[in-house]
């Protein structure tokens, strides 16, 4: 397993409650999962887990070499918790393929945040020979 790409990302979480407020439901169906939002509703402080994972989705862009272009949608990259806690990406369509293409098998995440900012790494590591 080879390291082949890096990304890392940091959000303003007070800016991603304002985007919240003033779009809603529309924003939070356009950038998160119908899964990240029950994750992120359901806790305490629900903007600093929904900027974790929006940070998440940037570094994991970063790891990819895209950007926001040709078709990758903000839901192409989800993240969900595993039993254990750890934070884990998913990828579908255009993310995944772009992923595949690379030879990207896994992506590994750490994620962190406090009132004011999150802040997310993204590892992308070759496919196990």
């Amino acid at each position: 397993m080879s390291i082949l790409a890096h990304g890392i990302d940091m959000v303003d979480c007070h800016r991603l409650s304002a985007s919240v407020e003033k779009h809603g439901a529309k924003f939070l169906d356009r950038v998160f999962t119908p899964h990240e939002q029950k994750y992120c509703t359901a806790r305490k402080i629900a903007t600093q887990h929904y900027a974790g994972r929006f940070a998440v989705k940037e570094a994991v862009l970063k790891v990819l070499g895209t950007g926001w272009a040709n078709g990758i949608a903000w839901t192409d990259i989800e993240v969900r918790n595993e039993p254990n806690g750890q934070p884990k990406v998913y990828l579908s369509n255009k993310c995944s393929e772009i992923a595949q293409q690379l030879g990207i098998g896994n992506i590994l995440i750490s994620i962190s945040h406090i009132e004011t900012h999150a802040i997310a790494s993204a590892i992308g590591v070759s496919v196990e020979d």
